[in-house]
């Protein structure tokens, strides 16, 4: 999943709009690009693996 976007600056909304696409479509990786800054800007998005936090926790 590549999502683009084109505001003055990401924040943790769009990191989370970004993870809901991942979990609604069933995948495991994406990329969020941001061409609205001076410089570009660019995430890794990766869905949260349950399993490993449930174990983390026991």
């Amino acid at each position: 999943m590549v999502e683009l976007k084109a505001i003055i600056q990401l924040e943790d909304l769009h990191l989370a709009q970004a993870i809901n696409y991942l979990e609604a479509y069933g995948l495991e990786i994406g990329l969020l690009i941001n061409f609205g800054n001076t410089s570009l800007q660019f995430k890794r998005v990766m869905k949260p693996n349950k399993n490993h936090s449930q174990s983390k926790n026991q």
